[in-house]
Order: C-alpha cells, then sequence, then structure tokens
C-alpha cells in the first residue's frame, strides 16, 4: 500500500533546484517552504513556494550553511520533511543527523550512507568487499613520499595521487615519472589539508584513455536497488563536467550490463536509500571500468536520466523518503 507523502516540505536551498523540488512538491499536492538570504529576496524561488523564510545574511556560511537556522525555521513551519537539493548541506552528515534529532525527515540518504561514501579509501574498501571493481593502486592512505615511489613503480607510470577528501579536482595530480613524484605528493597532501583539512592522499593508476560513466542508483527502506542506466561526463573543463550525454557512444551493451550490475552491487553493500549516483572510470582501449566515487544526493546532472527513463527522480525520492518502495 502506498502511503501518502509529505503534507509539507521545507527546501534547504536556493536557485534552479529549490524551483525543481518545489514544482515536484506542487504536482504532489504537497505545500512547499523556500528559505532565503537577504541577497536571494527577489529570487524566483522565494515567490513559487507557498512560504518563504529569511535565514541569514548574504554570505552561504550565515544562511544556507546554517543548519541550526534552518532546523528552526523547518519547526516553526511545522514541515515534515526537508529536501537539501545538492551543494550546500546535501551531503552534510550533521545536518541529516539534526533532521532526524528533530523529528523532521531528511530527503536523502542516511547518515551513514553519506559517511560511507564520503571518504574516498573508505568507500573504495567497500566497493572491493561488494565485488565492483576498483583502479589499482595503494590499499590505504600513503604517508610518505618513499612509500609513493615504491607504490607507483609497482602500478607503473603513468599514475595519480589524490587526496582522500579531495573533489572538484583540487589535491589531484598526474604523475608521468618518478622525477615528479615529490612536488606532486607535497602538492595533494598540501591541497587537502588547506582545502578539506585531510591531508591523507592515495596512489592510483591513471588512465590513459578514459570516458567518465555515472549511473543514476536509487534504493528504498526495504532493502530493494535499481539503477537507472548510464549518463556520460566526459566533456569537461578543470574537471567539471559541461556536457552529459545519455545513452554513452562509449560504452558497449556488454558493458553497461555490467556497470548496472556493479552499482546495484555497490549500493546494496551499504544499504544506500534515496537517489545516488555511482561514478565511474571507463578504459575506452582495454573496455575495463573502475568505481571511482559515489555522490550521495540528487545529481545537477539528474534531468537527462529522468528525459531519457520517464521517471521524476525528485517525485521518486519524496515517495521513497515517505517509506514507499
Amino acid at each position: 500500500m502506498t502511503k501518502m507523502p509529505f503534507k509539507k516540505i521545507l527546501i534547504a536551498n536556493r536557485g534552479e533546484v529549490a524551483i525543481r523540488i518545489t514544482r515536484a512538491c506542487r504536482e504532489m499536492g504537497i505545500a512547499s517552504v523556500a528559505v532565503f538570504s537577504d541577497a536571494d529576496r527577489e529570487s524566483l524561488h522565494v515567490f513559487l513556494a507557498d512560504q518563504a523564510y529569511n535565514i541569514g545574511p548574504a554570505p552561504s556560511k550565515e544562511s544556507y550553511l546554517n543548519f541550526r537556522k534552518i532546523i528552526q525555521v523547518a519547526k516553526e513551519a511545522n514541515v515534515d520533511a526537508i529536501h537539501p537539493g545538492y551543494g550546500f548541506l546535501s551531503e552534510n552528515t550533521t545536518f541529516a543527523r539534526a533532521c532526524v534529532a528533530a523529528g523532521i525527515t531528511f530527503i536523502g540518504p542516511t547518515p551513514e550512507n553519506i559517511d560511507a561514501m564520503g571518504d574516498k579509501l573508505s568507500a573504495k574498501a567497500l566497493m572491493k568487499a561488494a565485488r565492483v571493481p576498483t583502479v589499482p593502486g595503494s590499499d590505504g592512505g600513503v604517508e610518505s613520499i618513499e612509500e609513493a615511489r615504491k607504490i607507483s613503480e609497482s602500478i607503473g607510470y603513468p599514475v595519480i595521487i589524490k587526496a582522500t577528501a579531495g573533489g572538484g579536482g583540487k589535491g589531484m595530480r598526474v604523475v608521468k615519472n618518478a622525477a615528479e613524484i615529490d612536488s606532486a605528493f607535497k602538492a595533494c597532501r598540501s591541497e587537502g589539508q588547506n582545502y578539506f583539512a585531510n591531508p591523507t592522499v592515495y596512489i592510483e593508476k591513471f588512465v590513459n584513455d578514459p570516458k567518465h560513466i555515472e549511473i543514476q542508483v536509487f534504493g528504498d527502506t526495504h532493502g530493494n536497488v535499481v539503477h537507472l542506466f548510464e549518463r556520460e561526463c566526459s566533456v569537461q573543463r578543470r574537471h567539471q563536467k559541461i556536457i552529459e550525454e545519455a545513452p554513452s557512444p562509449s560504452v558497449p551493451p556488454d558493458v553497461r550490463i555490467k556497470m548496472g550490475e556493479a552499482s546495484v552491487r555497490a549500493a546494496k553493500q551499504i544499504g544506500y536509500i534515496g537517489a545516488g549516483t555511482i561514478e565511474f572510470i571507463f578504459d575506452n582501449q582495454t573496455k575495463d571500468f573502475y568505481f571511482m566515487e559515489m555522490n550521495t544526493r540528487l545529481q545537477v546532472e539528474h534531468p537527462i536520466t529522468e528525459l531519457t527513463t520517464n521517471v521524476d527522480i525528485v517525485k521518486e525520492q519524496i515517495s521513497v523518503a515517505a517509506g514507499n518502495p
């Protein structure tokens, strides 16, 4: 039996994604509550929602990242659930736990899901346990330049050094030969500390002819997991995606099936709930694929999958959070 969704949802975000979630709420007959900073008082998402609350000054750390203020507003507005959108607090375990503690449903994965996949090294270990292919490399963090040299020589150049907490191209260097190890190792550790307060780095084999493939997955509270096929996002600038394409023109049909099956195993390994994305590096020469990371939230690129599958991902997020299969 399908449970009735929530009566009122607060959208802890701004701009395009807030408008998108407001639209889903309206079509489902759910009241929406917008939040806005001083700078966004006249923004469209404020006018489209049924209610709107000011949550502070323009700097995001004083407004959209101020989770205590958002929880306070959620209580004042008497909402049943909070949708974090993407960015801001969407992968913040402290916020997810604060929602649970306040008796408000967090429309997204569990805090444990977010924690499990937030650190690239722990995520890689979990994926190995789920028989999901991972890039050959160090088993854990690499502590010294000497260790980095040994591992790189055993894997074979080129290699890539990555900050375990990194993202967006920060804390990441490709090393083509032994002469580049020292400077790359130091730079990645430094960026890891400066950007993510974590200097730990690891090393992987660098794929020379890579394609970037991501698979949309969905889990519910009953143990079911499905995938909604792939998006290719190989066209990038400075490690930021520019073009998303589905289906991928690079992946052969038999590999597409294997990637989908691996993604479902990955999500089941951590008891994943809600919408998420498993990202893979696909070797265009060997046709092998390797787990890279998981985004434990609604992706910016979700409309590509909606257009190719005719599934409304935001509505499904809300339905799953309400306990429906």
